[in-house]
């Protein structure tokens, strides 16, 4: 059986990293049966980042090449019915929720203003961690931010770039139905992977706000979030 190793929980949710989430949402959404194992330590993953899935003896990493390696080898139909223009809308997206990453991590470990609700929130469900590790990973995570360009922003206007994905996406999910039509596609369970890290997280940030303000965004999470929390 396929295993997907993600990042552990947090707030009751099945991986606190919108890329782990949203592979654990596709697998789910797709009915392809598996085994989750949460780690800490991304050491042993390829390219040193989670998720990453083992299936058989092949592993593969990044959830952009774990969907494409899981939907050839069960030969899924989840985005069979989709036109060219709307594989597109996929990958851009997809591109966009890259850049939504950088502005959310960033709000937990380098934002003074939210960095101690998630750092005691951590502590709080895993124990095993401790106050002195937190602060290792703030600091690798900073230099990250800084190489990546995220952390040569003052926090105001990080956050201003992450709500300015939200805004986009807002646009583009409907107030019905999912974003290509009435049954939910991989864009969908992307989708879900980062905003159901924003909703249902008890850390009231600037894109929280936003979110809760939008109600197709909302409902969208929502409606994936019963989709996948259904028992196998």
């Amino acid at each position: 059986m396929l295993t997907l190793y993600s990042y552990p929980t947090l707030f009751g949710f099945p991986d606190n990293n919108g890329y782990g989430l949203k592979v654990f949402a596709f697998l789910k959404l797709a009915g392809v049966p598996f085994r989750h194992e949460h780690i800490f330590d991304a050491s042993k993953a390829p390219r040193g980042q989670l998720p990453y899935v083992v299936d058989g003896d092949d592993t593969v990493g990044d959830s952009e090449s774990i969907l494409g390696f899981v939907m050839q080898k069960y030969r899924l139909t989840i985005d069979d019915a989709l036109s060219p223009a709307q594989h597109a809308t996929t990958l851009l997206i997809t591109r966009m929720l890259d850049d939504l990453y950088w502005v959310m991590s960033y709000s937990r470990w380098k934002d003074e203003r939210y960095w101690h609700l998630f750092r005691d929130a951590l502590l709080r469900e895993h124990p095993s961690l401790t106050e002195d590790g937190l602060v290792k990973a703030k600091e690798f995570n900073a230099q990250r931010y800084y190489y990546q360009g995220i952390g040569r922003y003052e926090p105001d206007a990080a956050m201003a770039r992450g709500l300015a994905d939200l805004a986009a996406l807002a646009k583009l999910i409907p107030q019905h139905g999912y974003v290509h039509g009435e049954t939910p596609t991989s864009i969908d369970a992307g989708i879900y992977g980062f905003i159901a890290n924003i909703y249902f997280y008890d850390i009231d940030t600037p894109l929280k706000q936003f979110v809760t303000a939008h109600k197709n965004i909302v409902r969208h999470c929502r409606a994936i979030h019963a989709a996948v929390s259904k028992p196998a």
